[in-house]
């Protein structure tokens, strides 16, 4: 099999896997239906996510360095399958609790392994355009997961079984067995299954700021779709979940051809100046400022940011690619659940403008503050 043809396979498998997190997202509030918990209950069941996702990622972002690359892709594909149909066979609050877990688990092992492969099938001299490939195929899956459930939904009517979920139901298991047939570039070593992330040297400004981004991702995907609803505009919650990765894709090109320090620089900036944008169409019910504050905020989310992260911790720790990028994707995932748990809970106790408000306080201070410890720093990358 040609390099270009296992890309190809590889890029669209991280892509199933990625579409199947975020395809119940314009559900969510039918899921939990009349429950006292209100916007905790969603914000729960959102973070449940991330409860799968961090212990992977912790004990088994190196699994892949033991078994090889392939099983924990296939893996992974198979538990996006099984928690969609866990979705269909039960549709509920604690099904979504279940499959949110599973899907965590699922997407450590194949973003991990995924992007160690990656690099390894296109050539280390090719690291950048590795994590291009990489992150443009995640980025894509996570956002079209949730607009092809809602463009479902609106040619369906309101279901519970959207064709979305059938279409992933029937495809993963195929995609599975073709990532077992991709070409082993990859050498196993003899090491333990259980390996903590890597953390490399000069690294920590790109987790910190990969976490501020995400942060603002998590908030449009589980928070404000609440707020959209409450003012009648539950169906352009797809779209919205959609737009906050799907922008930072279309970015990507860009942020390939600047320094991973540059574009890390202008995520700082796009990140605030996003979500305030966001904030102002929320707090004043004008759609189309919700529209471009998402679109900001996922220039940097899923453009600048992102690309830079993950190419540089593979620049830092070109030997241990995978539990580096398990060591990314803990301040990743730490950013995208903490605010939106606490915002869930502040939600309910004093409003979601409220809540929205806070997160945004709280986003320019943590921003400031790391824009400090990096200009004290000497860990700046500009080259």
């Amino acid at each position: 099999m040609s390099p270009k043809l296992a890309a190809c396979i590889l890029a669209l498998a991280l892509f199933l896997v990625t579409f199947a997190v975020n395809l119940q997202a314009p559900l969510y509030d039918l899921y939990v239906g009349d429950g006292a918990m209100g916007a905790t209950a969603v914000t729960l069941g959102f973070a449940a996510y991330v409860a799968g996702l961090m212990p992977t990622l912790v004990g088994l972002g190196g699994l892949s360095d033991r078994v090889g690359r392939r099983w924990p892709i296939a893996l992974a594909l198979m538990l996006g399958a099984t928690a969609t149909l866990l979705m269909i066979v039960a549709p509920g609050w604690p099904a979504l609790i279940a499959a949110r877990v599973i899907l965590g688990v699922g997407t450590a092992l194949a973003t991990t392994s995924g992007a160690a492969y990656m690099a390894e099938i296109l050539g280390a001299d090719r690291n950048r355009l590795a994590a291009q490939v990489v992150t443009a195929a995640t980025s894509l899956g996570f956002g079209g997961g949730a607009l092809a459930t809602g463009l479902s939904l609106a040619l369906q009517g309101q279901t519970m079984m959207p064709a979305s979920y059938l279409a992933l139901v029937v495809t993963a298991p195929v995609l599975a067995l073709l990532a077992l047939v991709l070409p082993r570039v990859d050498q196993p070593r003899r090491v333990s299954p259980l390996r903590l992330p890597v953390f490399p040297r000069g690294g920590a400004v790109y987790g910190l700021a990969l976490a501020l981004a995400w942060s603002t991702t998590g908030m449009t995907i589980a928070v404000v779709p609440l707020e959209l609803a409450a003012d009648g505009l539950r169906d352009w919650s797809g779209l919205v979940i959609f737009l906050a990765i799907f922008v930072g894709f279309l970015c990507q090109p860009v942020a390939r051809r600047m320094t991973n320090g540059r574009a890390v620089t202008l995520g700082f900036a796009l990140v605030p100046a996003g979500y305030l944008i966001l904030l102002l169409g929320v707090q004043s019910d004008r759609l189309a400022l919700v529209l471009v504050g998402t679109g900001v905020s996922s220039a940097a989310s899923y453009g600048f940011t992102y690309l830079a992260a993950l190419s540089e911790v593979g620049r830092r720790a070109p030997e241990d690619r995978a539990r580096a990028t398990a060591g990314l994707f803990v301040y990743a995932y730490a950013g995208f659940s903490v605010p939106v748990i606490g915002s869930g809970v502040l939600a309910d106790w004093f409003g979601l403008g409220f809540a929205l408000a806070a997160f945004g306080a709280a986003l320019l201070v943590g921003t400031a503050l790391t824009l400090v410890v990096w200009a004290s720093s000497d860990t700046r990358v500009h080259g």
